[in-house]
């Protein structure tokens, strides 16, 4: 049978990382634990569980979670963030694979739990997210601070029945802090790659929400699902936003230096 190596990156996450960790011990034969240098216990967590921890200065998600990869020893690897957990489903469908590795990547739905209500609609929801592959055939890559796994050849993933259970957002004040965190990363990333405009930031977020709330049915989430699709609008109308900002300000920068010449 194949060995699985699991692989964490962490930052302050001493509220969640003992459930995640422990939701890994039946499926994977290592965890590695990556992180940042947390001032809280996250540490202290991590070493009592009996992981490999390592710490690592921070740079941007992929080549965190890169670098993590470089630390493992098998060729299997199942990655999680902190805040996620295995539901017992989706263990059962890694240890019913892990006999034959019938493909060299995997994908799972998740299921994300917003001011303490599991979000079934919207969105969020099946959510497939791509966390167990080949490591021989390849990593991470994309964009931050979305990254995704990027392979030297075609392969088509194969779902796994279970879900990853995600511990997204207590309240709105943490949600609207993480999407203000995601939208300056964003603007970082593709300011003076990518246009933006007063139009596509209504447009776009507007759509957002109508697509979250009315297509995918988030109105059926209640009060949550509203709220859910509120984030992810102004999540949008941020990273819009910010970027027309960071465009201006490099062409007025560009502008200024031509006058000089």
């Amino acid at each position: 049978m194949s060995k699985i190596s699991a692989t964490i990156i962490t930052y302050n996450e001493e509220k969640s990382i003992g459930e995640c960790i422990d939701s890994l011990k039946s499926v994977a034969d290592e965890i590695i634990v990556v992180d940042s240098f947390s001032n809280d216990s996250t540490k202290q967590i991590c070493l009592s569980k009996g992981v490999r921890f390592v710490e690592h200065p921070f740079k941007n998600y992929i080549e965190q979670k890169n670098y993590a990869l470089s630390l493992t020893s098998f060729d299997h690897i199942i990655c999680l963030d902190a805040d996620e957990q295995l539901s017992d489903e989706l263990k059962e469908s890694i240890l019913s694979i892990k006999e034959s590795w019938p493909s060299e990547a995997y994908k799972m739905n998740r299921l994300s739990k917003y001011g303490g209500k599991w979000i079934r609609h919207g969105n969020w929801y099946p959510d497939r997210q791509l966390r167990l592959w080949n490591k021989k055939m390849g990593g991470w890559g994309g964009k931050n601070p979305h990254e995704s796994l990027v392979f030297k050849i075609r392969i088509k993933p194969m779902q796994l029945s279970g879900d990853i259970l995600h511990e997204a957002y207590s309240d709105s004040s943490e949600a609207m802090n993480k999407m203000q965190s995601y939208s300056e990363i964003f603007s970082r990333e593709y300011a003076g790659k990518v246009s933006s405009s007063v139009f596509k930031i209504i447009v776009h977020s507007s759509f957002t929400f109508f697509k979250s709330y009315v297509i995918k049915r988030g109105v059926f989430d209640g009060f949550e699902g509203l709220m859910v699709a509120v984030a992810e609008a102004n999540h949008t109308f941020y990273k819009y936003a910010k970027l027309y900002e960071a465009n201006r300000r490099l062409a007025d920068e560009k502008r200024a230096s031509q006058k000089k010449d």
